[in-house]
C-alpha cells in the first residue's frame, strides 16, 4: 500500500489592500519564501498579489496549477479583508494566515503595512463567514518568524489533509463490557471522515480466501527479517500472521472507495485467536509502522486520534491502556531521586503487542498471558500467541485522544511527558510514562469528562500541532494537564 499519510505541498499568497503599496507585499512575500525554503521546506510563491476578488479568483487557479494542498496567505501590509477570506472558502485544502511586521524605524511611510491592524478585520471576516482557518499564536512577524509559522503549520495542515481523504474500517462488534469504545459515528462525518463498519466474520471470509496466497512468502521472510532471531520466537505462525497481513492490506485498497487514506479498528479478543489461530498484535504493529494505525478493540476513535498523531509526525504511533500503578517500591528505588517526579505523576501505559518494534527498547513475537488464562486454560500457547512485547523505548511522548460524547459531541485531550527508562518487569507492550500533575490529569479530565481507557500515544512532543489541527475542526473541549495551583474548574480548592 502506498504511503498512508499525505504529502504536504505549500503555497503562498501575498494579499495588498489597494490603497497601499503593493510592492511592499510582494516583496515581503518573496523575502518570507527564501526563508521558508532555508528552513528545509520547498514552498510556491503564487505570483498574483490579491487585491480584489478577481485576483483571489486568479490567485486560487495559479495554485491548483503549481499543485498547492495547503496554502499561507500572507498579509504583506493591511490586506483585502474580503478577497483574503474568499480565498480560505474557495481553496480545497487548509489555509493558514500570517502577517508582515514592520521592519525599520527610518521606513514608516511608504514602509509601513498596517498588517497588524489587518489581521484582526482578517480574522473578523472569516468569522463572519464561518470559515476555519489556522492563526497562529502571535501571527505577525518578520519574514524569519513567518517562516517558522509556515513550518510549524506543515503538520497541522498534512492532519487536517488526511482527514478529508480519510475512512475508518472496522471489524467488530466491540467485545463484552468494552462500552468505553462508544462511538457515535455523527462526530466523524462532522469532521470530514468516513467509517465502513464490517462484522469480524467477513473479516475470517476474506483470511480465508488468502490462504495458499504466493506473496506470504515474502511476508514471511520480511517478518523474520524485521524480527531477528531474538525476536522470531515462533517461526511457525509467521505464515498465519502473514496471511492475516495481506488480508488487511487487500481489504483496505478494495474498500477505501473514493478516500486515500485508510485505518483500522478491529475486534481482536476473546473469538478473534481461536477462529484466525493467533492474536493479531504483531501484525497491527507492522501496519502502525507503515502509517496505517489499527486500533485494538474496535476503538474507532482510538483509531482516528492515531491517525493524527501518525500525520503530525510522519512516524509510528501507538494505542495505549492508561493501564496501572507504578508499585511504591519501584517509584522508591528507580524514580523517585532519579526524576522530578511525584509518585502519582507516573502510571503505566499498556497493551497486548500493538506497539512497532521501533518504539520498543526490545522486541519479540510472544503470547498473551490474559487470552492464554481464559482460552487455553493456562497451558501452552498456541492460538494466543502473537502479541509484540517489550519494553517502550524511553523519551518523549505525548498522550492524546480526539473522542466522541455519548450524544455524538467531540471533546479532546492532550498531555506531553516521557516514557522513564525503568525496566517495566510486566509483560505486553509497556512502559513508566510520567506526566507532570497526571493525578489531577487523571481525576479531573480523564474520570470526569468520562474518556475511555485507551490512549494514542505519540512519539514525541506534538501538543501544539495537535491543538491546531482541533482548534481548525472547530473542537471546543479541549483539555490539557494543569499545572500545578492552575485548578480545573471542579477542582476542590482546599
Amino acid at each position: 500500500m502506498k504511503r498512508n499519510v499525505p504529502e504536504v505541498k505549500m503555497g503562498i499568497i501575498a494579499v495588498s489592500r489597494d490603497c497601499f503599496i503593493r510592492t511592499l507585499s510582494e516583496s515581503r512575500r518573496v523575502k518570507v519564501a527564501e526563508e521558508t525554503r532555508a528552513l528545509g521546506l520547498d514552498i510556491s510563491e503564487i505570483s498574483v498579489v490579491v487585491e480584489n476578488e478577481r485576483d483571489a479568483m486568479k490567485a486560487l487557479e495559479e495554485a491548483k496549477a503549481k499543485g498547492c494542498n495547503a496554502l499561507c496567505v500572507f498579509l504583506g501590509n493591511f490586506g483585502p479583508e474580503t478577497p483574503e477570506t474568499l480565498i480560505a472558502k474557495y481553496f480545497d485544502g487548509p489555509v493558514m494566515y500570517a502577517a508582515a511586521a514592520e521592519e525599520r524605524g527610518d521606513n514608516l511611510v511608504d514602509g509601513r503595512g498596517d498588517a497588524y491592524c489587518g489581521m484582526l478585520n482578517c480574522s473578523y471576516n472569516l468569522n463572519l463567514r464561518n470559515i476555519p482557518a489556522y492563526i497562529p499564536e502571535y501571527p505577525v512577524g518578520d519574514s524569519k518568524a513567518v517562516a517558522r509559522m509556515i513550518v510549524d503549520f506543515v503538520p497541522v495542515a498534512r492532519a487536517i489533509i488526511g482527514l478529508k481523504k480519510l475512512k475508518i474500517i472496522t471489524f467488530g462488534p466491540r467485545p463484552q463490557d468494552f462500552f468505553a469504545c462508544n462511538a457515535p459515528i455523527k462526530g466523524l462525518y462532522d469532521i470530514g471522515v468516513e467509517i465502513e463498519e464490517n462484522s469480524e466474520l467477513d473479516l475470517l471470509v476474506s483470511y480465508k480466501a488468502h490462504e495458499g496466497d504466493e506473496r506470504i512468502e515474502s511476508v514471511v521472510k520480511d517478518m523474520a527479517e524485521e524480527l531477528g532471531l531474538e525476536g522470531n520466537r515462533y517461526p511457525d505462525l509467521l505464515p498465519r500472521m502473514a496471511q492475516f497481513e495481506l488480508t488487511l492490506l487487500d481489504w483496505a485498497e478494495s474498500h477505501k472507495g473514493e478516500r486515500e487514506f485508510v485505518v483500522f479498528a478491529d475486534k481482536c479478543w476473546p473469538a478473534f485467536p481461536e477462529a484466525f489461530g493467533f492474536e493479531p498484535c504483531y501484525v497491527n504493529s507492522r501496519l502502525a509502522s507503515r502509517g496505517i494505525p489499527v486500533a485494538c478493540e474496535v476503538d474507532i476513535y482510538g483509531a482516528l486520534s492515531e491517525y493524527i498523531g501518525a500525520c503530525i509526525t510522519e512516524s509510528p504511533v501507538t494505542l495505549l491502556d492508561i493501564n496501572n500503578t507504578v508499585p511504591r517500591d519501584m517509584y522508591e528505588s528507580e524514580i523517585k531521586d532519579k526524576t522530578g517526579y511525584k509518585e502519582n505523576d507516573v502510571f503505566m501505559g499498556f497493551h497486548c503487542g500493538n506497539t512497532p518494534l521501533s518504539c520498543l527498547s526490545c522486541g519479540a513475537v510472544n503470547y498473551q498471558i490474559i487470552q492464554n488464562r481464559l482460552l487455553e486454560n493456562g497451558g501452552e500457547p498456541d492460538f494466543t500467541r502473537g502479541t509484540l512485547e517489550g519494553d517502550i523505548r524511553s523519551g518523549e511522548v505525548t498522550i492524546f485522544r480526539l473522542h466522541a460524547n455519548s450524544d455524538g459531541s467531540l471533546e479532546a485531550y492532550c498531555a506531553e511527558g516521557e516514557v522513564l527508562p525503568v525496566a517495566t518487569r510486566s509483560f505486553g507492550g509497556i512502559g513508566i510514562i510520567a506526566v507532570d500533575e497526571m493525578a489531577r490529569f487523571y481525576r479531573h479530565v480523564l474520570i470526569r469528562k468520562h474518556f475511555p481507557h485507551h490512549t494514542a500515544v505519540a512519539f514525541g512532543h506534538i501538543g501544539k500541532a495537535f491543538y491546531g489541527v482541533l482548534d481548525y475542526l472547530g473542537v471546543k473541549d479541549v483539555s490539557y494537564n494543569r499545572g500545578k495551583g492552575n485548578l480545573y474548574p471542579e477542582e476542590c480548592p482546599f
